[in-house]
């Protein structure tokens, strides 16, 4: 599979998170074998760049190619300054948010309430494209809600305006993330363009993935929230799509991976917020292992980077000795 220049080592993207997908977490997923990894959602409007949450955000330091941000407006002329400042500043891949229903977003006119506006649609992608001279991508939804569901329309607008690749989430703006996504609507844009397309929703396991794509046709699949807590669901789904079964994650190799994960977290954001943002990490963690049961409070209380470090190794140490025992 290719996205412009770019051949991908597996047909697998992380799909782009506010408040997930930092630079720790998109390397961490590409070790798991993700082939692509977005960063966080980027404003166009280049006057609120000068902050620590957005020059984070584009932070791309060890990070392995193809480097993807994902930028978020309305504005053709800001989206296109935002696209050219991105490559500039070591972005290889542009890819724009049609897709997120978060009402912050779509109050602006932007995310996936651009979904209503087929014609700015074109004029943005134009613009971006002119301007990025690298491989543009655009995620989206099947539609703004289930009567208007126009993916297909807006893939042949993206196709004609030079877009290299395009990921659908079956679900409307509407459902948010209620209900079971449909793979119909990607399908369907399968069909109707010939760039690659990833189809997105609901994909936790390699069985779903390979149900989603054999329903869909898509060239690859694209991981959100599965992801979370989970990173090695990548290492699953490679070894899924090529026939075979990874073996699970044990404890002994989810204490490792925690571990190497919290202290890149606090090199990346600093002890204060890197610990903060360990907290949530830690509860995706453990929430997906039955047998960890409830962590201990300190871990989620401590603002001390060595501490909450030392109480997550002796917490797992310990869990894994007990299990040891009772096995």
């Amino acid at each position: 599979m290719r996205i412009g220049r770019f051949e991908l080592a597996a047909p697998l993207a992380l799909a782009p998170m506010a408040g997930v997908t930092d630079l720790p977490f998109r390397r961490l997923c590409r070790r798991m074998g993700a082939g692509i990894a977005a960063s966080e959602m980027v404003t166009s409007d280049l006057r609120l760049w000068n902050t620590s949450k957005s020059r984070l955000r584009m932070d791309h330091g060890g990070e392995p190619e193809p480097r993807v941000v994902q930028i978020a407006g309305y504005d053709p002329s800001m989206m296109a300054d935002a696209a050219r400042m991105n490559v500039e500043l070591g972005a290889q891949v542009i890819d724009i948010n049609f897709g997120c229903p978060a009402k912050k977003v779509c109050n602006r006119a932007a995310g996936s309430a651009l979904m209503r506006d087929e014609p700015l649609i074109g004029r943005i992608l134009a613009a971006v494209v002119a301007a990025a001279h690298a491989p543009v991508t655009l995620k989206m939804r099947s539609g703004w809600d289930r009567e208007n569901r126009n993916a297909v329309s807006i893939a042949r607008i993206a196709e004609q305006e030079g877009v290299a690749g395009l990921a659908v989430h079956g679900r409307t703006r509407a459902d948010f993330f209620q209900g079971e996504a449909e793979y119909e609507t990607a399908a369907a844009v399968k069909q109707a363009v010939r760039v690659p397309v990833f189809v997105n929703g609901d994909i936790d396991c390699a069985a779903k993935a390979l149900k989603a794509l054999e329903q869909s046709g898509a060239d690859g699949v694209m991981i959100g929230r599965a992801a979370q807590g989970r990173p090695w669901i990548f290492r699953e789904l490679r070894a899924g799509l090529a026939g075979t079964t990874a073996p699970p994650a044990s404890l002994a190799e989810v204490r490792a991976i925690m571990l190497a994960h919290l202290e890149a977290l606090y090199s990346f954001y600093g002890e204060s917020k890197g610990v903060r943002v360990a907290r949530k990490h830690l509860g995706w963690y453990c929430r997906l292992h039955p047998e960890v049961g409830h962590l201990p409070a300190g871990l989620l209380t401590t603002e001390c980077a060595r501490e909450q470090l030392k109480l997550a190794d002796e917490f797992l140490s310990g869990l894994i000795g007990r299990v040891a025992r009772a096995a």
